[in-house]
């Protein structure tokens, strides 16, 4: 059997949807173990179980959005997932994720224990719920072929400095993801970035639901209570390379670990998330055979594609080329479809 390379991508917050619901109950039955010790943790908090979240009848908007129940039911399936990436097929070369997804992949990537990487991404998840400031939306600067606008994207940034500069409100970039920028203000900032834009595809500007201003400054008080609950002893060398929300490397038996510790619960907190050029990192330093998006949801592979075709990667310039590709020669691996998930994982299907 030929091993393909990867590199694995973590997702973050609002992957966990309605179509998700029971995920951990249906394919990762044989890892309960692990969600039980998760379990326990929260019911010490006082939190609901993750049993009872995915084992819920129904899915609700403002039970299953909610940062602290959120983040660790992605969490855990994520972690799941990329347990069940069959080692024999697949080397992984580093891991990489979006936003909460830093904290999987701190997992993934052996820098963290399966356990001690739940206390971080529950107790942050948590606090950002706690303390919920500010919001977030989302607004792309492609079009539907996806073609690179630099001069569109100019002109939306250009935008958001304006008003996030006036007096009374806030406005910045939480998150650069392929061809769509996360903005996170208060809610004078974002409704004035709302009322400049033009609607696009009766979607867009999307307000996220139970998100707070992600990777702005309004979060320094999230950042500041993480660093007191979660020590620098948590954090261990890698196993694997992790690529961070700059697009810089972490490699194993080379991290300087108070320096992990202080990236993960600051800059990456209060500054922007550059999920794009971590993307293009991990195209241009470890040309990969796959590219595997972990579980739960689909909705990532998106805004992976278009930070490749904004890098050149493969000469792949729109839509039409990525499909071209991926229809020669599959690279791009979405554990949430089970017609890619047979190709990975020990388990193929999602019924």
């Amino acid at each position: 059997m030929t091993v393909k390379t990867a590199v694995v991508i973590c997702p973050g917050r609002g992957v966990y949807n309605k179509a998700e619901l029971g995920y951990l109950g249906r394919l990762h039955a044989g890892r309960k173990p692990m969600f039980d010790r998760f379990d326990a943790a929260r019911v010490a908090l006082g939190q609901e179980t993750l049993d009872a979240l995915d084992g819920a009848p129904s899915y609700s908007i403002a039970r299953h959005t909610r940062g602290d129940n959120a983040s660790a039911l992605i969490y855990a399936s994520t972690l799941a997932d990329f347990q069940a990436i069959r080692p024999e097929a697949t080397k992984v070369v580093a891991v990489t994720g979006n936003s909460m997804g830093w904290y999987s992949a701190l997992a993934c990537g052996g820098a963290l224990t399966p356990d001690d990487g739940f206390t971080v991404v529950n107790t942050m998840g948590t606090l950002m719920q706690q303390h919920l400031i500010g919001g977030q939306l989302i607004y792309p600067f492609i079009g539907e072929d996806w073609r690179p606008d630099p001069a569109r994207r100019a002109e939306l940034l250009a935008l958001v400095y304006t008003i996030g500069a006036q007096p009374g409100q806030v406005l910045t970039v939480s998150i650069e993801l392929g061809g769509m920028l996360v903005l996170a203000g208060d809610e004078a900032g974002l409704a004035a970035f709302e009322n400049a834009v033009p609607p696009l595809n009766g979607r867009f500007p999307l307000r996220l639901a139970n998100h707070a201003g992600f990777h702005s400054h309004l979060q320094k008080p999230v950042s500041e209570a993480g660093r007191v609950r979660l020590s620098p002893a948590l954090f261990r060398q890698p196993d694997v390379p992790m690529i961070d929300g700059r697009g810089v490397v972490w490699f194993p038996g080379a991290s300087d670990l108070r320096a992990l510790w202080d990236y993960t619960l600051g800059y990456q907190v209060t500054e922007t998330y550059d999920f794009t050029r971590a993307i293009t990192t991990a195209a241009r330093e470890f040309a990969p055979d796959y590219f595997i998006i972990t579980g739960p949801g689909t909705t990532l592979g998106g805004s992976v594609i278009q930070s490749l075709v904004l890098c050149d990667w493969f000469s792949m310039r729109c839509k039409a080329d990525f499909d071209e590709r991926q229809k020669a020669a599959p690279f791009l691996v979405s554990m949430g479809m089970p017609a890619n998930r047979q190709r990975v994982a020990y388990r193929a299907s999602l019924a």
